[in-house]
């Protein structure tokens, strides 16, 4: 059982504008949820107890509005002071994470679940012994509000590789992931992206992916959101 989580809410929204003017993009409201209540109510079903939760952009508001959760526990990582990027995030917040791997999440990602919850499959996916990290991967055809090339190539023992220049790739990153914390040993100090990571760990062999049974929506935008409510509304009809 994974029980522990990694939630980043630190970004400063820039492209969901104006909504950002005035609320940080976490707590932008998603078919009558904020994005990071989503998130959270998923890990808190499955078996999460505590989730540490890194603030930046109108932190204030981030941290008054997870302050009553009890499932899960909410830990706050103040990064008010410095912006430390989503490697940077995590090294922070290692010393509540635990020696265990642990989920890592967008705060803005969602996704309509399939037959069987998408980090319970992660969970059972994940092995110690070949990977080290194991990340959570949408269609990039079929994903609702993403235009993109996507990220990643998958081999069949779900090995992954990224994208080479001017390519499609038929998988996005959805913005979940299981992470082992033994990969920051050598981290940089200071701030960081995650995809350094990422990238050592393909080299290595020792990135892989699951597929996400479901949709997901990437929720960038404004327009975007609109695209969002009208899948779950379907989805729940």
């Amino acid at each position: 059982m994974i029980d522990r989580a990694m939630v980043l809410a630190a970004g400063l929204g820039k492209r969901m504008r104006p909504l950002t003017d005035t609320l940080p993009k976490p707590l932008v409201p998603v078919a009558g949820k904020a994005l990071i209540d989503h998130v959270l109510d998923k890990l808190a079903d499955a078996g999460v107890t505590q989730a540490v939760v890194n603030v930046h952009h109108r932190a204030d508001q981030i941290e008054a509005h997870v302050k009553g959760r009890a499932r899960p526990r909410i830990v706050i990582s103040d990064e008010r002071g410095e912006l430390l990027d989503t490697g940077g995030g995590i090294v922070k917040a290692l010393p509540h994470l635990g020696d265990a791997p642990f989920f890592h999440m967008n705060s803005d990602t969602v996704w309509i679940e399939g037959v069987t919850p998408n980090l319970t499959r992660l969970a059972a996916q994940f092995d110690a012994a070949r990977m080290d990290i194991l990340l959570l991967l949408a269609s990039t055809a079929t994903s609702i509000g993403y235009d993109g090339r996507g990220d990643f190539n998958m081999a069949p023992d779900g090995r992954l590789s990224r994208r080479p220049e001017r390519h499609v790739a038929p998988f996005v990153y959805a913005g979940a992931a299981i992470l082992n914390p033994a990969i920051f040993a050598d981290a940089p100090a200071g701030a960081f992206s995650l995809n350094r990571l990422f990238d050592s760990a393909a080299d290595a062999g020792r990135l892989h992916g699951l597929r996400l049974d479901g949709t997901w929506m990437h929720v960038g935008t404004p327009e975007a959101i609109k695209a969002a409510e009208a899948a779950i509304l379907e989805s729940v009809a």
